[in-house]
């Protein structure tokens, strides 16, 4: 299996953890109804880490890599069975490798030429990021003259603001540090991260209606 599952294009940004934390962060946010996780590449020893999580995915969820900078890191990945790439900035190398071998690619890009860079590029999905900084108004207006590219904000992506981007035209999200937070992880609250992944897929599905 690999790609990213599209039924519900939420992905679960798993940054420096460690591989325990990780397995019950992967069942808890599956639990939840996520479908889609990464492990960032800057994880301390990060390929292990996404053989843990796949290890720990119920049938249906994908692990791929997260802040994947050049080719070293992306074989890195793939070795480890990542099933899609995500990368912070437009890493031109990447993006060319992973539409050659037929991976799932996610660049990161902020301004409207590194978003048409990327999609021209043979992104399946272009990374808005860091959303937060300019907010559903900002994806509405790249939209306008780049209405084939499919945008995916990331940063600062709360259940509250989910709605307003997908009515602005994003058609997936990035969710990092706002539902894996520390203060649940550190203290070993797996029900309460399930419990707020439920709540970004009710979101994510209730804004459906809002956008039509």
């Amino acid at each position: 299996m690999s790609g990213l599952d599209s039924g519900v294009p939420l992905i679960g940004i798993l940054r420096g953890f460690d591989a325990d934390r990780i397995e019950r962060l992967v069942a808890a946010a599956a639990r939840g109804g996520f479908r889609n996780l990464e492990v960032t590449m800057d994880s301390k020893g990060a390929p292990d880490l996404i053989r843990a999580g796949r290890q720990a995915a119920p049938p249906g969820v994908r692990i791929g890599a997260g802040t994947v900078r050049g080719l070293e890191d992306l074989r890195a990945a793939l070795d480890a069975g990542a099933d899609f790439i995500v990368t912070p900035v437009v890493v031109e190398d990447v993006i060319r490798r992973c539409r050659s071998d037929g991976v799932f690619i996610v660049p990161g890009a902020f301004t409207p030429t590194e978003i048409h860079r990327a999609w021209d590029l043979g992104a399946d999905l272009v990374k808005l990021f860091p959303a937060d900084q300019l907010g559903p108004a900002y994806v509405r207006s790249v939209k306008g003259p780049l209405p084939e590219v499919k945008l995916c904000p990331t940063g600062g992506i709360t259940v509250e603001s989910i709605a307003a981007y997908r009515l602005a035209g994003a058609e997936a999200f990035g969710i990092g540090g706002q539902l894996f937070q520390k203060p649940r992880v550190e203290a070993g609250d797996w029900e309460g991260i399930e419990r707020e992944a439920r709540r970004y897929v009710e979101a994510w599905a209730s804004s459906g209606s809002q956008s039509r």
